[in-house]
């Protein structure tokens, strides 16, 4: 593991200290990698993935922003079907900016609430 990553997992740790998702209101986990960015809500109590969303769907050339913006709007829709409309953010460590800063907005435009 690079210093990176072992500064992001040390953060993502002492922030899954104090959120957690229920069954009222799950956690909105985003995980981002170099080419992708994914989108999971979940049920902490059960362990359960209630809605998911990536940009593994999208297929256009575009910039990495706007994919992330599109992945926000994927999961609020899912996220509505499900029935969800309030979430935690769990930012997963990274910082809120960027893709994960386009992905949280998109997801608030979209009707989620956090």
């Amino acid at each position: 593991m690079t210093i990176k990553e072992l500064r992001r997992i040390k953060i993502k740790q002492r922030v899954r200290k104090h959120i957690s998702g229920t069954d009222v209101r799950p956690r909105l986990s985003v995980f981002r990698s170099n080419k992708q960015i994914y989108a999971q809500i979940i049920d902490d109590l059960t362990g359960n993935t209630l809605a998911a969303a990536s940009s593994i769907a999208i297929t256009e050339k575009t910039p990495k922003k706007e994919i992330a913006s599109k992945v926000g709007e994927l999961i609020a829709q899912k996220s509505k079907e499900a029935g969800i409309e309030t979430v935690v953010f769990d930012r997963n460590g990274y910082l809120y900016h960027g893709r994960v800063k386009e992905l949280a907005e998109a997801a608030r435009k979209g009707g989620l609430k956090f």
